[in-house]
């Protein structure tokens, strides 16, 4: 079963978040909070697999509700669902270190595949999030006038442009014909070589410095 916190200060979409993973086979809401504060005081305690976090919350806010969720759990999968489409939030999140970032107008099906993806080592994002994140870097890239120290192999630039582009290990694995196994093995060097601790970190990082 993948172990899901819910942090939302919404009553009414707490609660249906509740109802649509604890009614989904293989998937559990073990804990609702309305803020972040409470959320760290068990985090430890309770262990998810995935952390659901809006941004815009009473006290401390989501991106920093994420950063010290990591401090606590480095391994977790944090996934932002929010209402909030503006560029500087969606990388202000990535940055700090979620695996993927939702709108909440998001199908419910699509949200469990999120969920799903996200536990799997996936970095899921909704569509026209990825293009804002693809337009951004390519914009980034272009006006770069040094590129950066080529210290990615070429197929490490693989496995990496295919976490850009959304894909979980999975799929990365299939379109290059290796195992899982190979990709977190290429994905353990690309962090010891970025000096990251995320996927998103080294998708972020990559993209600044051009190394993809």
């Amino acid at each position: 079963m993948i172990k899901v916190i819910v942090v939302e200060d919404n009553d009414t979409i707490r609660e249906g978040l509740k109802i649509l993973i604890d009614g989904t086979e293989g998937f559990g809401c073990i804990a609702l909070y309305p803020k972040c504060e409470s959320m760290l005081k068990n985090l430890a305690k309770l262990k998810p697999d995935v952390l659901l976090m809006d941004i815009s919350l009473p006290g401390m806010n989501g991106i920093e509700g994420i950063k010290q969720a990591k401090t606590i759990l480095p391994e977790l999968n944090i996934l932002v669902l929010t209402v909030y489409e503006e560029n500087d939030l969606i990388f202000d999140a990535l940055c700090a270190g979620a695996c993927g970032y939702l709108v909440k107008k998001t199908p419910p099906s699509k949200l469990l595949e999120a969920i799903y993806e996200a536990y799997h080592g996936g970095a899921p994002m909704s569509s026209h999030i990825v293009r804002k994140v693809i337009d951004f870097f390519q914009q980034k890239k272009q006006s770069a006038s040094v590129d950066s120290p080529n210290i990615l192999t070429p197929r490490e630039k693989e496995i990496l442009s295919g976490l850009a582009e959304g894909n979980s290990f999975k799929a990365i694995a299939d379109s290059l014909s290796i195992s899982i196994d190979t990709v977190r093995f290429h994905f353990r060097n690309i962090y010891r070589k970025l000096h990251v601790h995320s996927q998103s970190e080294a998708v972020v990082k990559a993209f600044k410095e051009n190394l993809i």
